[in-house]
């Protein structure tokens, strides 16, 4: 299996710094300060990183799951939030809200629910990230 790298960069104190991620494949660089983390200033985050991933990981588990059962989705439509809070004297990712919207032909509400949680605990992104707490919403369309 491959393995796959970003690259981090950061320049001066934690308030004033800035910063640049970058993705191995080139396929993003994004600039990054205190402010884009933890305020609402311009830039993306690693929060916003690890989103993106588990949205992506999330959907592409629960396609191969449910072509598994027999289903073909027409689309599984992901999007997630991560929360960020301080705890104690740090920052800590508390919680990832998942929010799904699938349509599969010839599959009912129970069965979709079944097969989105079965992908949620075992997409590689939600492994990883086993110690917080994701929640699931799963809509079929």
């Amino acid at each position: 299996m491959p393995i796959r790298t970003a690259n981090a960069e950061w320049n001066g104190d934690l308030l004033k710094g800035k910063g640049t991620v970058a993705l191995g494949s080139g396929a993003f660089q994004g600039n990054y300060s205190f402010g884009s983390r933890f305020e609402s200033g311009t830039g993306t985050n690693p929060e916003e990183l690890i989103g993106a991933a588990h949205a992506g990981c999330f959907s592409m588990a629960f396609s191969a799951i449910l072509g598994k059962a027999g289903f073909t989705p027409t689309s599984i439509k992901t999007s997630a939030k991560v929360h960020i809070d301080k705890i104690g004297d740090g920052f800590t990712i508390t919680k990832i809200e998942l929010d799904t919207v699938g349509v599969v032909p010839g599959i009912d509400k129970a069965t979709f629910e079944k097969h989105a949680n079965e992908a949620k605990a075992g997409c590689p992104v939600s492994r990883a990230l086993t110690g917080v707490d994701i929640l699931l919403t799963a809509k079929l369309a």
